[in-house]
């Protein structure tokens, strides 16, 4: 049989939509999504609560509540009004802030800016991913550090950029070059937007800098974004389209939230007759919704029990079948 190209692989979990971009038994590229996600594309129809006088800016709000910044009101939209728009950046949490959604309206049919994501939707739903997929790139994105053959990448979340540190042991050209494919990949399936900034080694010889940047242009081929040529110190800017918080973004700033849902779907994936018996963390206890846990029930057909153990850590959630009592 021929060899089956890439596809997307979506598992519907409680509080959580994951994909992964499959290629054999390689993950290409992922995504996640929260309800109430609002990504870059996203249609809407918001409430106008605020548009200061002779200004095009201002505050829309959605019927669940969220706040939107608004761009490009008509003038002849007036506070109270419901107005059609598309999200034009999706809403970051960074820590210590919250960075709305941004959209503008929509006059007319084509104004409906980009279009949406769809892999949600279009991908391939399977009851499960492949068997470790999500969570060794889960594990990943919780510690920040991806390792390769000579050094690693060290990834950081702050308010300006995404930051990505290469250490190792090679020479300083080596290890660049080295970093390059390791680099490209994760940029993908940490599905990483925004700004990002990665500091290679420094290379003095502008030879160096240039093989770098050519291995940085052949491996991020088919990725759209745009990006620097390497400086003197051995740093290069990338700037992508940011559709949503990456799995990075999401555990620096809801790291309990992230714990929760791997904790449910943990859960939802041992076999067996009896109860689910899911031991957490105490801080994980209070992120658990009444809702999630009858899906949870109803899925699996089991009850569920729930006990703390504050030994355990936040993401070290354990799942088994007890007898029932």
């Amino acid at each position: 049989m021929p060899e089956t190209g890439p596809e997307w692989l979506v598992e519907h979990g409680i509080a959580e939509q994951r994909a992964l971009l499959m290629h054999g038994g390689t993950v290409l590229a992922a995504k996640m999504r929260w309800p109430g996600d609002l990504p870059v594309g996203a249609h809407a129809l918001a409430k106008l609560v605020s548009k200061p006088a002779g200004r095009t800016r201002g505050l829309a709000r959605l019927e669940n509540g969220t706040e939107i910044l608004l761009d490009r009101i008509p003038a002849r939209a007036t506070e109270g009004s419901h107005l059609p728009l598309v999200i034009t950046r999706a809403a970051i949490a960074e820590r210590g802030r919250f960075k709305r959604a941004q959209a503008r309206v929509i006059e007319s049919e084509n104004d409906g800016g980009p279009p949406p994501d769809q892999t949600m939707l279009l991908g391939d739903t399977v009851r499960r991913l492949p068997t470790g997929a999500w969570e060794d790139l889960w594990d990943a994105a919780s510690s920040g550090e991806i390792a390769f053959a000579g050094g690693s990448l060290l990834f950081s979340v702050t308010s300006a950029m995404t930051l990505v540190d290469i250490d190792g042991d090679l020479s300083p050209r080596e290890l660049a070059l080295a970093a390059v494919e390791p680099l490209a990949r994760s940029l993908r399936q940490f599905d990483l937007g925004g700004s990002i900034g990665i500091d290679f080694p420094t290379l003095s010889a502008k030879a160096d800098r240039k093989a770098v940047d050519a291995a940085l242009e052949a491996a991020l081929a088919d990725w759209p974004h745009e990006r620097t040529a390497m400086n003197g110190f051995g740093f290069v800017q990338i700037v992508a389209r940011l559709e949503g918080p990456s799995l990075l973004h999401r555990f620096a700033t809801s790291r309990v939230g992230m714990a929760a849902r791997m904790a449910l779907r943990r859960a939802e994936m041992v076999e067996g007759p009896g109860i689910t018996l899911l031991t957490v963390h105490p801080a994980l206890k209070a992120k658990l919704k009444a809702e999630w846990l009858a899906e949870l029930e109803r899925r699996t057909g089991r009850p569920t029990r729930i006990e703390t153990d504050p030994g355990l850590a936040i993401e070290a959630a354990q799942a088994q079948i007890v007898p029932h009592d």
